[in-house]
């Protein structure tokens, strides 16, 4: 669970969701009910742990938190945080299982809007995807207006997506069902690679192959439909670990190694960015 999101209590043999003292340690900016100090009159704050609590009577419990760092003290309890839910129900799981999950975003810094999405969890492959279907989308809600209007909008608009998120949970079947040839592996790593790595702002070249991101870390991942593809591939994009070689704009070469994404808006934009690759593929395919 090192550098995981989700907290060590987030397990689907004994799972149970995070209490508020657990919830306050890691990321106390949840419990902010007062905009930071550098907001005007007009900027409205969303008290996060109002919104989990509405969910916990609908069955949904926080799994796992994370807050944003910062340099200004000031906007400690106050800055960007990017929570997981989920319906801890005592329902036996087995690995492979994918499990409908809330993503919920907010800020009362002025850094973000309140945004709830859906998401998908592989279980015991610690993938976070944001599931950017055409049918669940994200509920995005502005820190402006009248405080009960805002408040009701957050609350009215995170009951929709919850009510729809578990769509999502078709995506595993129907890509697992279609499969890939060697050069469509191929033109797949190559779109991911350029979506993690590209030309970097210094002009060297990145550091690992395409085909690096088709190597499959577990037993299970193994295959060649969508699915595991897209998995293998996600893994790799957002997880890191792969060893190669980085060659600066000078021709200098060293050994290095991909690193971890972290934070909280490069992970959403990276994921969604996957996501929407893995639909096309799959609209291609089934056109074909």
């Amino acid at each position: 669970m090192r550098n995981s999101l989700y907290a060590p209590t987030a397990r689907f043999d004994t799972s149970r969701g995070m209490t508020e003292d657990e919830i306050f340690k890691i990321a106390p900016a949840i419990f902010a009910r007062e905009a930071h100090e550098s907001r005007s009159d007009r900027f409205v704050p969303v008290p996060t742990i109002e919104v989990l609590r509405g969910l916990k009577k609908e069955g949904f419990d926080v799994v796992g938190v994370k807050q944003s760092n910062t340099r200004d003290e000031t906007k400690r309890n106050f800055t960007k945080h990017l929570i997981r839910l989920r319906r801890v129900d005592g329902e036996n799981y087995k690995v492979g299982d994918t499990v409908a999950e809330m993503l919920l975003k907010n800020a009362n810094d002025g850094t973000c809007n309140y945004e709830l999405m859906a998401g998908l969890f592989r279980i015991l492959c610690l993938n976070s995807l944001v599931a950017q279907k055409a049918e669940i989308e994200a509920i995005k809600v502005r820190h402006s207006g009248n405080h009960k209007d805002t408040i009701s909008k957050v609350i009215e608009g995170t009951f929709r997506v919850v009510d729809e998120a578990e769509l999502a949970l078709s995506a595993p079947m129907e890509w697992s069902q279609i499969k890939l040839n060697q050069d469509e592996k191929q033109v797949f790593a190559e779109a991911v690679h350029e979506i993690r790595f590209g030309e970097t702002e210094t002009g060297a070249r990145p550091v690992i192959q395409p085909l690096q991101l088709l190597k499959p870390r577990r037993f299970e991942d193994h295959g060649d439909d969508l699915w595991r593809v897209f998995n293998v591939a996600q893994e790799h994009a957002i997880r890191g670990g792969d060893h190669g070689i980085l060659i600066n704009e000078r021709g200098q070469r060293r050994r290095t190694s991909t690193r971890q994404v972290n934070g909280i808006d490069q992970d959403i934009r990276l994921n969604k960015a996957l996501w929407s690759l893995g639909e096309k593929m799959a609209a291609l395919k089934k056109a074909a």
